[in-house]
């Protein structure tokens, strides 16, 4: 595409795919932009172009989920921009962009919002050692390279995702020494009305606990990590019970496992970084992951010319992301005068019912993986939060005793949340630590979203110059 387009859609995963589907088949100009070399987003994420599978169907159901939607966005003529990292919107909604040959900007009429989800990790000692990574890293590691995180694995944290990388670890020829879930059976069972509304997601999610039971894999319900510890080239890992708010039980005996890798993760956040630097009103939402932007019903934010939908806009999976992301893009041609209200209703109203069944399942799930209470406040004082600061628990704890009164003015304070990863990694937690204070999360408020929106060199926009190439004004006379 050599000009700018009419609707720019920011991530290529399933909400950004079934915009991008939508906009071509109104005759929209539409343009994907995405970090990675080809849509799929983290669920159906593609191998690597070098990678030439032999047999594509040990690869999963997701795999060729992923090629599947990804022929479907080659036929549609949507353009694409693969490789090209976003670190700045304007107000005018011009994007720029960092791709494989420099610097690119657009100025559409329009953006879709559908930038997915990052991971939650709720801190504990030991959390930053090597060997500890998380959930969506392992998985990115399995799905993208086929390397398995270590050949003894402990996974821990909660939500069904545990189960699906411990699955993948056992059959890429790993052990998985255990299964950890902050969740117990009696919340499983809870979810699972909701769960029956996708009878095959739920079928595979069965068979996934099933499987690992079948092979000897302990599932340890309603036990979280207390501490991680370096031993030789591995890790010795603690964990013991929680209850229902996953506060660790003091009574409680710990077990202790040894194995080359932790991979944990406690469920996942909304990325609303682009949302918040344009403005658009959000509204904070424990069961949708966390922030998420205000929309209406046909997928705008309250700012004009701007949509979201998928992770980004709440925690709901790929199955609602994809619907959510059809919607978004025929109100996109809505407004841009393509369609008419009539085709536009007619043709999101059976979208609307899938959705409907989609976002039950997807909210059961998200539930099962939304931050608990006692998570927070179970953590100790010497326990780093901030990673890339070094910030402790003490550390913000002191600035609250100051007088900090919220997550902008404690980051100020104690440059919590100001390193590579933005508060990506450190955000919740400290804003639930902040709320503990304040009343609510709200009250307690999220990072104010600045340029770049992800962290990049700056020699990466200046190019290769030296002084003699800038050009100076001649000296003025005596």
């Amino acid at each position: 595409m050599t000009r700018d387009p009419e609707i720019l859609i920011l991530g290529a995963g399933p909400a950004g795919l079934g915009a991008a589907l939508a906009l071509a088949t109104c005759g929209v100009e539409a343009l994907i932009v995405d970090s990675g070399s080809a849509a799929g987003g983290q669920v159906y994420r593609p191998l690597p172009g070098a990678f030439e599978p032999g047999d594509a169907s040990g690869l999963g159901p997701d795999y060729r989920e992923g090629e599947r939607q990804r022929r479907l966005l080659a036929d549609s003529g949507a353009g694409t921009a693969f490789g090209r990292l976003v670190w700045s919107i304007g107000t005018d909604l011009r994007v720029d962009a960092l791709g494989p040959e420099g610097p690119e900007s657009w100025r559409p009429k329009g953006i879709v919002a559908a930038a997915g989800a990052t991971e939650r990790v709720v801190p504990f000692p030991g959390w930053t050692l090597p060997g500890v990574m998380g959930l969506a890293a392992a998985t990115i590691l399995l799905k993208s390279q086929c390397v398995l995180p270590g050949e003894r694995v402990l996974v821990a944290g909660c939500g069904p995702l545990l189960f699906a990388v411990a699955n993948a670890i056992r059959k890429g020829g790993g052990q998985v020494v255990a299964v950890a879930d902050l969740a117990g059976p009696g919340a499983w069972l809870h979810a699972l009305p909701a769960l029956l509304g996708q009878p095959r997601d739920l079928l595979r999610g069965a068979s996934w606990m099933a499987r690992l039971r079948a092979q000897g894999v302990p599932l340890l319900f309603r036990h979280g990590v207390r501490e991680a510890r370096a031993a030789g080239a591995g890790l010795e890992v603690s964990l013991g019970a929680v209850d229902a708010a996953g506060r660790p039980i003091p009574s409680a005996s710990e077990k202790t496992l040894e194995a080359d890798s932790l991979v944990v993760g406690h469920g996942l956040i909304p990325a609303t970084e682009a949302v918040r630097l344009l403005g658009a009103e959000v509204v904070f939402d424990a069961d949708a992951g966390g922030w998420v932007p205000r929309l209406d019903r046909d997928q705008r934010s309250s700012r004009a010319g701007l949509y979201a939908a998928g992770d980004g806009a709440g925690v709901r999976g790929a199955a609602a992301a994809f619907l959510a992301g059809r919607i978004a893009g025929m109100t996109a041609a809505l407004d841009l005068g393509r369609i008419d209200a009539g085709h536009h209703a007619r043709a999101t109203a059976p979208l609307r019912r899938r959705l409907a069944r989609a976002r039950r399942f997807g909210r059961a799930m998200a539930r099962l993986m939304a931050q608990r209470p006692g998570q927070v406040d179970g953590i100790a004082g010497d326990t780093v939060v901030c990673r890339c600061e070094d910030v402790t628990r003490a550390e913000v704890e002191a600035a609250l005793e100051r007088g900090a009164a919220d997550v902008n003015q404690l980051k100020s304070w104690t440059r919590c949340g100001m390193g590579p990863c933005q508060g990506r990694m450190c955000g919740d937690t400290v804003g639930q630590i902040v709320a503990a204070r304040t009343g609510s999360r709200e009250a307690a408020g999220a990072w104010t979203a600045r340029a770049p929106l992800r962290p990049l060199g700056v020699d990466a926009l200046a190019g290769d110059f030296d002084y003699a190439d800038i050009p100076l004004p001649a000296a003025a006379p005596l």
